[in-house]
């Protein structure tokens, strides 16, 4: 995906049994600091209350590169690389980009 524009992430994350409430108050902490990066535009998280328990992650970010940075971010690397990625049974991630009707 190379085309400019907004990109949206769809992150589906499955926590380890026992670890929702952990990884939902990771995710408190980086919502914030993801919203105050200067290419985030949006960043919702969404709790599916089956079980196992699920966690959607909808974020949209100006562009690529927005996305890269975000990704690269200090906030980013400890409390999702190094704390939540552990945590995880599964995890699932896709990017959308809009495409011009034809």
């Amino acid at each position: 995906m190379s085309a400019p524009g907004p990109v949206t992430v769809l992150a589906h994350w499955q926590p380890r049994e026992g670890a929702l409430g952990e990884v939902l108050a990771m995710l408190a902490e980086l919502r914030p600091t993801s919203l105050a990066e200067p290419g985030c535009l949006g960043y919702e998280v969404y709790h599916g209350p089956g079980a196992p328990a699920s966690l959607l992650l909808l974020e949209r970010y100006r562009d690529m590169e927005a996305l890269a940075a975000h990704r690269e971010s200090g906030h980013y690397r400890t409390l999702v690389t190094e704390r939540i990625l552990p945590l995880l049974a599964q995890r699932r991630v896709e990017l959308l980009q809009a495409r011009a009707a034809a």
